[in-house]
């Protein structure tokens, strides 16, 4: 599995993936502009040649936030999305922030699990966060220092 920096010749696909995971999904317009933002981070995983998954985050001053994580479902349970996490820690680290943070669906089990297992804690809940269905977002944050 290689992770890279997006480029624009992944935005179609990472568009694709979006409309697969998440009920409002980011238009490849949305994705472009953020190749174009100083704080923006966003990296693609490829394996078998393709596309599997994408992370996107934003660094500002010292602070990180996670905006999406994203992996095909013909792709998961191999370890990608947690590979593309810990590249989001490292790079975080390696630009100097205090922490990340990031919202969740309280019913995302799977993905609550993998950022405990990464070190992050539920510091807060967001009510109504979500829509499509309306769903409360679970705040977990990982200090770096």
């Amino acid at each position: 599995m290689n992770i890279l920096p997006m480029e624009k010749k992944h935005i179609s696909a990472v568009a694709v993936l979006e409309g697969e995971c998440f009920s409002e999904p980011w238009s490849e317009d949305g994705l472009s502009a953020e190749l174009t933002k100083a704080e923006a981070r966003f990296f693609v995983c490829e394996e078998e040649n393709s596309l599997a998954g994408y992370m996107g985050m934003h660094i500002i001053l010292d602070e990180c936030y996670i905006a999406n994580v994203a992996v095909f479902e013909a792709f998961r349970r191999r370890g990608i999305g947690k590979a593309l996490v810990s590249h989001c820690i490292k790079t975080a680290a390696d630009e100097g922030c205090s922490f990340i943070s990031l919202e969740v669906r309280v019913s995302n089990l799977a993905a609550i699990s993998l950022y405990e297992g990464l070190g992050f804690v539920k510091v807060g809940e967001r009510k109504n966060f979500y829509s499509r269905p309306s769903e409360n977002g679970l705040i977990m944050t990982k200090n770096l220092r």
